[in-house]
């Protein structure tokens, strides 16, 4: 299984794209701008979208999406796109975006028998299967009701997950868990400096020295990449990382990059 990495910025400018990774092709985690450089006949092929949270730089791409592929999809007779997330997040969706206001609903249309979106409300501790896959939901803590998620390779347990921790401040339930889990790659956030220490506090992300403190709970080897970074800030808050001691080698991930999970 590969992994994707369409967005990974904490938000818009030339060459940044925020948050979304395909995993194969056909199953999204999160639909930030990035899902924008998928050619049509990719978005076709994607079945299932996983949603962190409800802010507008995961959320962004569903609506869009759905709309890019309407025709085609029910041309062939595909299924609805499964949308999973946690109910409050749908709810958000529903009200927010799929409200006929903003942009229509796509859960009824072209009709209510056959819509191009399907929600499927999941929980935190449930595990998903697609195939050979398994994605993990994940507890995070952000401003509003948030996940990460696990994803494992059946069919290469012994290859350990590649996790996604989603927007989330300090965790510790998170830690918890991995604990109990073979991690073979981190995604993990740092939104901001450590100049911004206290916005990073309150709008609930991680900042350099936050997150010094959370992967001091990672106590296994693992591959570690920085996401979220806000554009014109990623050398210096890479160097802010940088500078710190620990045993994980911490990377900025970028946008096209590709990363195994389990086996081929």
């Amino acid at each position: 299984m590969q992994i994707r990495v369409l967005g990974c910025s904490g938000s818009i400018a030339a060459g940044n794209r925020t948050t979304s990774f395909l995993l194969d092709d056909d199953v999204l985690i999160d639909a930030g701008t990035g899902v924008g450089d998928l050619s049509l006949d990719e978005l076709v092929r994607i079945d299932h979208i996983l949603l962190s949270h409800s802010h507008l730089d995961h959320v962004l791409s569903v609506g869009l999406l759905a709309d890019s592929v309407a025709r085609r999809r029910s041309a062939l007779g595909r299924p609805p796109i499964g949308v999973h997330a946690l109910p409050q997040t749908l709810e958000a969706l529903r009200t927010h975006l799929f409200n006929g206001v903003l942009w229509p609903d796509f859960t009824r249309l072209p009709d209510p028998q056959n819509p191009v979106l399907r929600f499927v409300p999941v929980a935190i501790g449930e595990v998903l299967a697609f195939g050979a896959r398994r994605v993990e939901v994940l507890p995070a803590v952000h401003t509003v009701p948030a996940a990460g998620f696990a994803v494992h390779d059946a069919r290469a347990p012994q290859a350990g997950a590649w996790v996604y921790t989603g927007d989330t401040g300090p965790n510790p339930a998170l830690w918890a868990r991995l604990a109990a889990m073979r991690v073979h790659t981190l995604v993990i956030e740092t939104a901001f400096g450590d100049d911004e220490l206290e916005l990073a506090r309150i709008s609930r992300h991680l900042c350099p020295s936050l997150l010094r403190d959370e992967l001091a709970q990672l106590r296994q080897p693992a591959q570690v990449y920085i996401t979220h970074i806000k554009p014109g800030e990623l050398e210096a808050v890479m160097s802010e990382i940088g500078a710190q001691e620990g045993m994980h080698a911490v990377r900025a991930l970028s946008h096209g990059q590709h990363m195994v999970v389990g086996g081929a």
